[in-house]
């Protein structure tokens, strides 16, 4: 430092002295404003302020204007008066308890800052010291001293004057600023427990609320079952410890017990008070690492639920009036605990039923791997009407199902479940999407005028590798090709289920092998601040950087691989899952606040390689039967599964010979060799095949029962020209194995 900064120093501190003197050599004969108005002039030309203020404390916690000094008192009308949350710079210091420094907090005069500083007298507050300031720089640390000095002054002063001034001393005003502030926080912690939901959430608003107030770092909170006592909530406990409170029985000598038997209170201020009243928890409490409890019964509508237990890490004693109002808050704790106890069991119920309806795993099929997500709206205990499937049909070929039953609640969440259930027994009966639609739309119709529901139906062939779908109401598929590029089918939909009138249109799209088909609910896409246009363009967006993010397709995810095959299933269903978590929370970032139900299904398609398909016309007379067989014997040998070709022999001729029999031309047999194999024999005849009851003395009739007896599965699908009587034999692990798998 320079000598004359130095020089200038110490003239300062000669200065300050002077004014700190003239200050003491104030009597108390002088009126108590006059006198605090000179301390604020000392202090102002001091730190070279424009101007400076002094507020004292009010009954209410909030602040009025004693003193001015250098500022016209008619330009602070806005601080004539300050709440005690006023952000004003005043009210700031005393609510913080510290000095403050405000740019721009100007009270009237176009000031460009302001510093603060609470007055306090033996740790109570009873004011604030406000200088003002024409600077927007914080006053140098050299005038602390004279500013720490004369706020201290004014501090005594005013607690000298306290009944002039009509300002309650500093232990009134102690005790004042505890009775305001609890009756603040109990006003607080009143609103945060009517909008806690869950008991977690209960828990929580008590331990941010209560906790701080009476300098309490511990709470235990444990719910009444039965005649045990579970816990459901803590601060400031080992898990260690909370394992040995567990499932404590009511009837063991426990504090908490005997607050709840007697529905009154106990008080532990410290570990020798607590073990003389309770000997037997001298143990419990040797690993307890608290010195001090409330015991608080919980009782709700006349029924004791739980106890709450406020701990702390030193002894302490209470009050009459910590006593009084700690009971008063166990009773808005027990009321907000009962309404989330009662919300947690219906959600859990909801829950529940949510999954009972929907399908518990996807199943893994030759032609298709799958992966689903479904999230439920926010926190309410309402279940939702979206729902997903995946239906395995004939040859291979695979249902994708998604739908959504508008609004929310059992009834239509029992909707969702028979409608469910319906789409299952019309796929079985191998319906196309148009046909299932119009009868899923009667259904819907008979259930009410107040009930529609958008849906989606797609059937994957893999042999022909084309999709096709029926589209009711809902939002379109997206379609992700093995290089990545993802796209949303043109279309326009049919009106939704319900408000529909057919008939429904049929849509077909070449799918190449391996490409994705991602299907949504709304809830996904749309919400209050996206319309369903900008949340598909986002789904798409998500698509693409989910495939690339989790390298779906350079990872080898079987673009080229047949529907037989079970190498790599596994890690395809990881990296649909990866994808699925990927694009929900791209799409749902903030998911436990979402108004909607959302559903999600994604599928990664296979189409049947060349050499496992086999197709031969046959001639619609009595040799067809004859030429299937020779047909069977050399396909089966070519893929060597030599041990089916007599089963098989007997089920095509049995089949063959129906066709020409009671069918009629053109005749065709297919061979598919997956996980099973399959058989199909196609006619141009809509004749349903029916087994029937023959007598003994019958010569024919047996057929189909017998096609029953050798396949393990069998059935007819009606095609445009005619139809398809189909069967499926197991393999066994000695007949063979396809000739390609899943690339990873």
């Amino acid at each position: 430092m320079a000598t004359s900064d130095v020089g200038a120093g110490r003239r300062d501190e000669r200065r300050d002295s002077v004014r700190l003197h003239m200050l003491a050599a104030l009597g108390d004969d002088v009126p108590t404003t006059e006198a605090v108005g000179v301390g604020v002039q000392q202090v102002v030309a001091g730190l070279g302020a424009v101007g400076g203020t002094v507020h004292v404390r009010d009954g209410s916690g909030g602040l009025r204007l004693l003193a001015v000094a250098g500022l016209p008192r008619t330009a602070l009308g806005a601080w004539e008066c300050l709440r005690k949350d006023d952000p004003a710079p005043p009210a700031r210091a005393l609510r913080e308890g510290g000095r403050v420094w405000q740019v721009g907090a100007d009270p009237g005069i176009g000031a460009a800052g302001v510093l603060a500083l609470p007055l306090l007298y033996d740790g109570a507050p009873l004011g604030a010291l406000s200088l003002v300031m024409a600077s927007p720089e914080e006053p140098e640390a050299y005038g602390n001293t004279l500013l720490h000095a004369v706020a201290a002054w004014i501090a005594g002063r005013l607690e000298r004057s306290a009944p002039e001034l009509r300002l309650p001393p500093a232990a009134v005003a102690r005790d004042l600023g505890s009775a305001v502030e609890r009756r603040d926080r109990m006003a607080e912690l009143t609103v945060a427990l009517a909008e806690a939901v869950t008991a977690r959430d209960v828990v929580n608003v008590f331990a941010q609320r209560v906790l701080p107030p009476f300098r309490a770092d511990g709470l235990v909170v444990q719910a009444l079952v039965g005649d045990r006592l579970h816990v459901v909530g803590s601060v400031g406990y080992p898990q260690e410890f909370l394992n040995h409170l567990e499932g404590l029985s009511l009837r063991a000598n426990t504090a908490a017990g005997e607050a709840l038997r007697l529905r009154a209170p106990s008080f532990g201020e410290s570990p020798d008070v607590f073990t003389r009243r309770h000997p037997a928890m001298r143990n419990l409490l040797a690993e307890s690492p608290k010195r001090a409890w409330a015991f608080l019964p919980l009782v709700a509508s006349g029924r004791s639920i739980g106890v709450c237990v406020l701990s702390f890490d030193r002894p302490s004693a209470f009050s009459e009036d910590d006593r009084t109002l700690l009971i008063a808050l166990s009773g808005l704790m027990a009321q907000a605990l009962e309404r989330a106890r009662l919300y947690d069991s219906a959600n859990a119920r909801a829950q529940q039923l949510q999954r009972d309806l929907l399908p518990r795993t996807l199943p893994a099929l030759p032609a298709v791997t799958a992966a689903a997500r479904y999230l439920p709206a926010g926190m309410d205990a309402d279940v939702g009407g979206d729902w997903y499937d995946v239906i395995p049909l004939s040859s291979d070929r695979v249902a994708l199902v998604i739908g959504d039953v508008m609004g929310r609640g059992i009834s239509e969440a029992a909707t969702m479940g028979r409608l469910r259930t319906a789409v299952r027994t019309l796929a079985d009966m191998e319906l196309a999407p148009a046909e299932l639609f119009t009868r899923l739309n009667e259904l819907v119709g008979e259930m009410g005028d107040d009930f529609y529901t958008t849906c989606l139906y797609a059937v994957h062939d893999p042999v022909a590798g084309v999709l096709s779908y029926a589209r009711a109401g809902h939002p379109p598929l997206a379609v992700v090709r093995p290089d990545g590029t993802v796209s949303l089918p043109d279309g326009t939909p049919d009106p939704p289920l319900g408000a529909a009138r057919p008939p429904f249109e049929t849509h077909e799209l070449v799918l190449p092998g391996g490409s994705l088909v991602a299907l949504c609910t709304d809830g996904l896409v749309e919400s209050a601040t996206r319309d369903v246009d900008q949340g598909l363009t986002q789904f798409t967006r998500a698509l693409t950087a989910g495939t690339a993010r989790t390298a779906y397709f350079t990872a080898g995810a079987g673009a080229g691989a047949g529907p037989g095959s079970v190498a790599g299933a596994d890690s395809d269903e990881r990296r649909l899952d990866d994808l699925c978590d990927f694009v929900v929370s791209d799409l749902l970032p903030d998911s436990e606040h979402t108004g909607d139900d959302a559903a999600l299904l994604i599928a990664h398609t296979r189409r049947t390689p060349a050499a496992d398909i086999a197709s031969w016309p046959l001639p619609d007379d009595p040799r067809a039967a004859g030429q299937a067989r020779e047909h069977v014997r050399a396909q089966l040998a070519e893929w060597h599964l030599e041990d089916l070709v007599m089963t098989t022999e007997l089920l095509v001729s049995e089949l063959v010979g129906n066709a020409v029999r009671h069918g009629r031309g053109p005749l065709r047999l297919r061979l598919l060799r997956s996980r099973s194999l399959i058989c199909e024999v196609y006619d141009g005849s809509p004749t349903t095949p029916r087994i029937r009851r023959a007598a003994d003395t019958d010569e024919g009739g047996r057929g189909l029962q017998l096609v029953a007896v050798l396949a393990d599965r069998w059935g007819a699908r009606y095609l445009e020209g005619g139809k398809c009587i189909w069967t499926e034999q197991r393999r066994t692990a000695d007949t063979g194995t396809a000739t390609w798998a899943v690339n990873v």
